[in-house]
């Protein structure tokens, strides 16, 4: 088992759920990310997404987008962020996870980059533009690594889409809260329906994320699910911030006040 199962099976003994804070990595300098990364753990968070910059986001909303597009601008190397992880994964228990583009991956070679991000200290990978029918090309130096690897599931996706998908899932579903772009959002998600449809098809943890901003949408999440993922709302307060990596931890702790006990 990796780092990922172990958290996940740690937090069902516990009867706890779990707050996933996601970031850009580098956004708004790098020593941010390395700050937040350092904090996260103790403000309550079990995972961390870092989002790798990327030049055309994957339906990623106007905050994400803004953010990734500046960190490029600033010329952010991927070598860069593998470094600020490597320099801060000993220091911390928490799950990091990479979000970034399957043409990143597949330039710098498949395996050598899947094996780059487990020797600087990522747990797991995300692909959300990853063609599916090539998922399964990849699990063998997925599941040799120990990594994570989540497809993202949306509301709409079908039962017979489910069966297909979730055999390549590895540590834990990410189900979409809605369709279309992040963002924060005002109302609650009803993802009830969604998590238990997910629920008769695979065992796996389930994640989810899309709109999630406040103490209560978390709670909400979490009363059906196993993690709530907070993503725009974090960068937003970190543009924001004279210190952008406190700011970040102190919203998290914030948003784990909402995290649903299962106990």
């Amino acid at each position: 088992m990796g780092r990922i199962d172990d958290i996940f099976s740690q937090l069902k003994d516990d009867g706890r759920t779990a707050i996933m804070p996601f970031i850009v990595a580098g956004y708004p300098e790098l020593e941010a990310t390395v700050v937040a990364l350092r904090g996260f753990e103790a403000a309550g968070a079990s995972i961390v997404e870092i989002g790798i910059p990327f030049s055309d986001p994957i339906a990623d909303g106007p905050v994400i987008a803004a953010a990734m597009h500046e960190t490029l601008e600033q010329g952010l190397k991927v070598d860069d962020v593998l470094d600020a992880v490597r320099a801060v994964r000993a220091q911390t228990d928490i799950g990091l996870v990479a979000m970034v583009s399957s043409s990143i991956v597949e330039r710098r070679g498949e395996e050598a980059f899947l094996r780059a991000l487990a020797e600087a200290g990522f747990d797991g990978v995300i692909m959300p533009d990853l063609d599916t029918n090539h998922a399964g090309q990849l699990l063998p130096i997925i599941d040799e690594l120990g990594l994570s690897f989540t497809l993202l599931v949306a509301p709409t996706t079908t039962d017979d889409r489910l069966e297909t998908l979730l055999p390549h899932c590895r540590g834990f579903v990410y189900l979409l809260a809605r369709t279309g772009l992040t963002g924060e959002q005002d109302q609650s998600p009803d993802i009830k329906a969604a998590v238990n449809r997910i629920r008769s098809h695979s065992n796996l943890p389930i994640a989810v994320g899309f709109g999630i901003a406040e103490p209560d949408h978390v709670a909400t999440v979490t009363a059906s699910a196993d993690a709530a993922i907070v993503g725009s709302a974090i960068v937003r307060r970190m543009a924001d911030a004279e210190d952008p990596g406190r700011a970040a931890i102190d919203f998290v702790s914030l948003l784990a006040e909402g995290l649903a006990s299962k106990a």
